[in-house]
């Protein structure tokens, strides 16, 4: 086996956890190799049991090691569940060279001191990304490396996660043996592979309906405005099936992908569903349309908060471009007529742009974000771990001492990103 030049990505979901391996070449991602595996031990994005989580990791891992012939060591994770904040940030700093010539590390200590200018008590800074630069008097600067001037000031925006959150993502993938290179915001990587800088000008949302929870990710002028996470997902619907039809939540999920429509109007109300040809141990006869109008119903309130925050930000039926929908629960048949109809916006399933290799594997919106990490990250100048930690050293506020194999991994893991 060979680990040379791959990126892999992983994405621990509420339901299921997605794993993509690529190749790294000069033109564009060539994927290699996608899995995924049921999860155990996340609810609504957030780690409840972290064994349970490392071993599912694990058995994953085995999977598309011997699919992919390659030996996995590091990884891109990804970070999401309903902590995830934004705030705005300025930092200010003095042109370092005596000419007055902006260089990179004077960009570097503009969004260090945005960053320490906020000191979140119980959270970790995962993105600064920089609308804007001001070299002096001239505003609207969108590189000001190469430029002169006396004084350079930011304008950012601050991606933060809860400390404990991101403690027990990191302490799960340790315990299955491998090793998190760089933390990525989900919705970021997501945004980065299924949609293009065209839609991102105009204003354009990205809707990720996963097992747990949804996030939406806008963009306007080709700038990140805002990032909301609802503690509402797929898993929601498919409990509402095993109650509706009292059946368990396991034969609810094969019904809800077998048969599930989130439009009753395009089902037929005389078809019937036979759940022994499902599971043997059931009997009885469902009405398919019944079981559309249980998911309509669930969906229509996914969709009803969504523009609740749509609103917030100011953009409710205000977004050009429209709605991207991903994520599991993205596949249910006939979604984006109701999300058309819900949301009152142009709205298209997303597929994946400008990767390469298997995308027969990819090419689905379950993977949105496991693909989006490896793209993110590629295409990024500015990563936590790049970057580094500088204000907040996020192990220590979780009082990991470094004695046991765990606390020693994680230590040595932090300690290659500090000063």
């Amino acid at each position: 086996m060979s680990n040379k030049n791959i990126i892999v990505g992983l994405d621990i979901g509420s339901t299921n956890i997605k794993i993509a391996v690529a190749e790294d070449d000069t033109e564009q991602i060539k994927i290699i190799g996608a899995d995924k595996i049921e999860s155990a031990g996340v609810r609504r994005g957030s780690i409840v049991d972290v064994e349970d989580v490392a071993g599912r990791i694990g058995e994953l891992l085995g999977k598309i090691e011997n699919r992919t012939d390659r030996k996995i060591k590091n990884i891109l994770l990804g970070v999401g569940g309903t902590e995830i904040k934004m705030q705005n940030a300025k930092g200010v700093v003095a042109i370092g060279r005596a000419n007055g010539e902006v260089a990179d590390d004077d960009v570097q200590r503009v969004l260090e001191a945005a960053q320490n200018s906020s000191m979140p008590i119980n959270s970790e800074i995962i993105h600064i990304l920089p609308k804007e630069y001001k070299l002096d008097d001239q505003a609207g600067v969108r590189n000001p490396v190469g430029m002169s001037g006396i004084r350079l000031e930011t304008e950012a925006l601050l991606l933060e996660d809860n400390v404990n959150h991101l403690g027990n993502l990191i302490k799960s993938v340790e315990l299955s043996g491998l090793q998190a290179e760089d933390l990525i915001i989900n919705s970021l990587g997501a945004s980065s592979v299924f949609l293009d800088k065209n839609q991102k000008e105009l204003g354009v949302a990205l809707i990720d309906i996963g097992g747990g929870t949804t996030s939406i990710t806008v963009f306007e002028e080709g700038e990140l405005v805002n990032i909301a996470v609802l503690p509402i997902g797929a898993g929601h619907i498919t409990n509402d099936i095993a109650i509706g039809l009292r059946v368990s939540v396991d034969l609810a999920e094969r019904v809800k992908i077998k048969y599930g429509s989130a439009f009753p109007n395009k089902v037929n109300k005389r078809e019937n569903i036979d759940l022994s040809e499902i599971d043997a141990e059931e009997d009885g006869l469902v009405s398919r349309y019944y079981v559309a109008e249980i998911i309509e119903a669930r969906v229509k309130e996914i969709f009803d908060m969504v523009n609740d925050e749509l609103k917030k930000m100011g953009k409710a039926g205000l977004l050009p471009a429209g709605i991207v929908l991903v994520g599991g629960g993205a596949e249910l048949p006939n979604i984006v007529e109701l999300a058309k109809n819900r949301l009152n916006l142009p709205v298209k399933k997303g597929y994946p742009l400008n990767i390469g290799g298997v995308l027969n594997e990819v090419d689905s919106p379950i993977f949105a974000t496991a693909v989006g990490l490896i793209k993110y990250w590629r295409d990024s100048d500015i990563s936590f771990a790049k970057r580094g930690s500088k204000s907040l050293n996020i192990f220590s506020k979780l009082n990991i001492s470094g004695s046991g194999d765990t606390g020693k991994k994680i230590k040595n893991w932090m300690d290659k990103f500090l000063p």
